[in-house]
């Protein structure tokens, strides 16, 4: 119930802004919001002032320069490539342990992440918290000839990201990962699950993003379900 309240005080406040500013004119503030938020030495803080994520100064580097260096971003000099086709930009903290998923395979997936509103500069949702330890965002991906598709698992009642949004749509940007990172498990005390960081743009993100024309940055760990 809290969740939906906040879902509907949302959309409002979004709503009361959004209706005298026309789409282009909305564009040109998420592009503004997000070239602010990759300059600024970014530090995401909970209502209680603690630091959450230390995102920093981006250095955004271009896909050939990506795939140069074996489809790895450098978290020492805080990179983060730029898909120019989606807009979203990806920082790959940890590739992660396990394989990749292969064309035709299906997997279970837990997302434990962080939603921060660039736009409205303030977390927007999470589900990292203990609130959540149990019921996690779980997504049932499958990747068709190098297309992943994904649907949130609502069998349990679903996670943060269903609770709040009330779709078991998977934001588009949430998939870009999957080509590059590897699905596992934590079989040994130093086995890392992996670590994503993303910047989507409201065009790949949640369908209120898109009603609403604002980015989100996203921190995410992802691991396959245990089966």
């Amino acid at each position: 119930m809290a969740m939906t309240i906040v879902c509907t005080m949302m959309a409002m406040a979004f709503a009361s802004c959004n209706n005298d500013e026309t789409y282009a004119e909305q564009k040109e503030k998420e592009r503004d919001a997000v070239n602010s938020f990759i300059s600024r030495d970014i530090v995401i803080l909970d209502s209680e002032g603690q630091e959450v994520v230390h995102v920093g100064r981006i250095n955004v580097i271009s896909e050939q320069q990506f795939y140069a260096q074996d489809s790895t971003t450098n978290v020492e000099r805080n990179e983060y490539v730029l898909f120019g086709s989606t807009g979203v930009y990806m920082q790959i903290v940890r590739e992660g342990v396990g394989e990749r998923i292969a064309s035709g395979q299906s997997r279970r997936v837990i997302a434990r992440y962080v939603e921060f509103n660039i736009l409205r500069d303030s977390i927007q949702s999470r589900n990292d918290i203990l609130y959540y330890h149990t019921s996690p965002d779980i997504i049932d991906l499958t990747n068709s000839y190098g297309t992943f598709t994904a649907r949130f698992n609502i069998d349990d009642g679903g996670g943060a990201m269903y609770r709040l949004y009330n779709t078991q749509e998977v934001p588009a940007g949430w998939l870009v990962p999957f080509t590059y990172i590897r699905l596992g498990r934590q079989q040994q005390s130093d086995d890392q699950i992996a670590k994503v960081r993303l910047i989507v743009p409201h065009t790949q993100g949640t369908s209120d993003a898109r009603n609403y024309v604002y980015p989100c940055f996203y921190e995410i760990l992802f691991q396959e379900m245990r089966q």
